[in-house]
């Protein structure tokens, strides 16, 4: 299996004593997207991104900084740069050896500066959105960037891993820089959703650290099988048969 998640907006830049490291495989793109973003003024990237005026003075600053070839001086390992409520549920600081080289087989992180992420790909600290509509030469935003290039990619990493299935733990903006009809394996949507007098409805901040948390299951385990899924059950979450079909997994609490 090949599972997708979205990144985070809370990064940790601390240093690590994680020595391997791999390199991304979309640089040359991210070099052009940080050379348009390097023309954007903090006021430009308040408006864009709707943020605040520290939030849009940082990314000035990180996107004038953003430097090649990225080394462990000057970048971090995403799978341990990127916090959140994913990450949270996700635990990579507990992982050893085993766990890192099945999330590094079987983990990917699409990101709207980096197209796709490996865990130990050295990453720096960046703000862009995937549903940010940032005007290139792809076009008016970074779907149009990003095109089929995320997609392609993942169909290599599939054939690579001889993976079967893809399960998208991702958010609806992140999964949309995907191109389903062009996936050379069977896809899993993954939902998880609370009750509340008698229905079941998402809860954002609950289904962010849940998709995390099956990705831990999923590294821990070692599972390659999405009927394997069903057996998770972590922070009191269950399989929910009845609101599942075949493609949609659907886990209540």
């Amino acid at each position: 299996m090949l599972l997708l998640i979205s990144p985070a907006k809370t990064l940790d830049f601390d240093k690590t004593d994680l020595k391997k490291k791999t390199k991304l495989r979309f640089l040359p793109e991210s070099q052009e997207l940080i050379d348009v973003l390097k023309q954007k003024s903090a006021s430009d990237l308040k408006s864009l991104m709707k943020v605040s005026d520290n939030i849009a003075n940082l990314n000035v600053e990180r996107y004038h900084n953003f430097q090649t070839p990225f080394s462990l001086k000057n970048a971090k390992q995403a799978i341990l740069a990127f916090r959140g409520d994913v990450y949270t549920g996700l635990d990579a600081d507990s992982f050893d050896d085993a766990d890192l080289a099945f999330a590094q087989d079987h983990l990917r992180i699409l990101s709207g500066l980096y197209g796709l992420i490996r865990p130990l790909d050295l990453m720096q600290p960046y703000r862009l959105e995937m549903g940010t509509k940032l005007q290139n030469n792809a076009g008016k935003n970074l779907y149009q960037f990003w095109d089929d290039k995320i997609t392609k990619t993942i169909n290599k990493d599939v054939k690579k891993s001889k993976a079967k299935a893809i399960i998208n733990l991702a958010s609806k903006e992140y999964f949309s820089a995907v191109q389903p009809k062009l996936l050379q394996a069977d896809l899993y949507n993954v939902h998880f959703k609370e009750e509340k007098n008698g229905q079941f409805k998402i809860v954002a901040f609950f289904a962010k650290k849940a998709r995390g948390m099956m990705c831990n299951y999923i590294i821990k385990n070692k599972l390659t099988e999405p009927e394997h899924l069903i057996g998770f059950d972590m922070d009191r979450y269950v399989y929910n048969e009845e609101l599942s079909s075949e493609r949609d997994l659907v886990f209540t609490r």
